[in-house]
């Protein structure tokens, strides 16, 4: 009887173990209009690791502006202690925040919740406080969401003096900082030009937002999927450039995945979608709709040896044409893809929640 209920135990557990392993290594659809019911059974289906699940049962909200406890969102960040251990949801009215904001590693699973209008900006350059820390705003706590918010850096935009005198100039200007890991954005907006997006390390995942720039502006060494997000290059009078990723070694954890994207620009055939800021860069779009803006080459390979992998597969719209792309681009096939077009790319099973 013993041997049957452990013949018992040992099916069912194949079958829930066969069930989390098919939902993570579940492949993104290549139709766009099935995307979002994917996503949505996908993350019914998401097993939390225990730390984010005891997190998830201790939360609480507040919020900032009118009506709210606090005026200001750094206000609403100095309440809540170091060490936290449950979700603090931070409700953020309508309004423009003129605030620089950074969240040590010390407060982790914070949730920026804001409405349609809610603007968060600061003028910050790389002169100013060096390139990293001219974020206007700095994630470093893990398991950070944010929903429905506009980030800036308002500082202004480079002029072809500042490009010629650059290493001196400090005109790089990041808006946004992502350090933790375990990080969700849904539906926000990332405005500046050089280097708007700092996604600099670990797991993060961006869903139906808007990042635009001129150079460099989604660039670090996180491990990062872009779903459903329009990524567009402004007018400038010199090359553009969308991705400067920075895996610098082959077991390194990192690489930028961009599925059902929609890349735009403001100036025909100037823009690049990547280059090799580090050695063993590593970039995917996918399924993604390539706009008239990109350069016909599409790559960089930034004086550095042939040691990186940028990749493209079934992109369409009139800068997919893969004629012409740099010689090192790799077309990627159906088993090539499939590491980039699942949650599985950034283990999401294990942490990744709704909006």
């Amino acid at each position: 009887m013993g041997a049957v209920r452990f013949t018992v135990f040992l099916v069912v557990s194949m079958v829930i173990i066969t069930k989390v392993q098919s939902n993570d290594l579940a492949p993104i659809p290549p139709a766009r209009a099935a995307v979002e019911s994917w996503f949505q059974q996908n993350i019914k289906s998401t097993t939390l690791n225990p730390v984010l699940q005891t997190a998830e049962k201790n939360r609480k909200e507040i919020k900032v502006g009118p009506g709210g406890q606090f005026k200001t969102i750094n206000e609403a960040l100095k309440s809540i202690p170091p060490g936290n251990t449950g979700r603090v949801v931070i409700n953020i009215a309508k309004g423009v925040y003129n605030e620089r904001i950074k969240v040590e590693r010390t407060k982790p699973f914070i949730t920026f919740r804001g409405e349609p209008g809610t603007i968060v900006q600061a003028s910050g350059t790389a002169k100013q406080y060096g390139t990293y820390d001219s974020a206007t705003v700095d994630i470093q706590g893990d398991y950070f969401i944010a929903a429905h918010i506009i980030f800036k850096n308002t500082a202004p935009k480079p002029t072809k003096a500042d490009a010629a005198a650059q290493s001196s100039a400090g005109v790089q200007a990041v808006a946004f900082r992502i350090g933790g890991n375990m990080a969700a954005f849904y539906s926000c907006k990332f405005y500046g030009y050089q280097d708007t997006l700092l996604d600099e390390k670990g797991r993060h995942f961006f869903k139906s937002c808007y990042i635009e720039g001129t150079i460099d502006f989604i660039f670090g060494s996180g491990k990062s999927l872009y779903l459903l997000s329009e990524i567009h290059t402004l007018k400038q009078e010199w090359t553009t450039v969308i991705t400067a990723q920075g895996k610098v070694e082959a077991n390194e954890d990192s690489g930028f995945s961009f599925v059902h994207c929609t890349v735009t620009g403001e100036t025909p055939g100037v823009t690049y979608l990547g280059r090799a800021w580090q050695k063993m860069a590593e970039v995917a779009f996918l399924y993604s709709s390539i706009g008239n803006a990109i350069h016909p080459l599409a790559w960089d390979a930034f004086n550095k040896p042939k040691t990186f992998t940028f990749s493209e597969f079934q992109n369409t719209g009139a800068g997919a044409d893969l004629k012409g792309r740099a010689p090192f681009m790799k077309k990627l096939d159906g088993p090539g893809a499939k590491n980039y077009l699942n949650l599985g790319y950034i283990q999401a099973s294990k942490w990744l929640l709704p909006p």
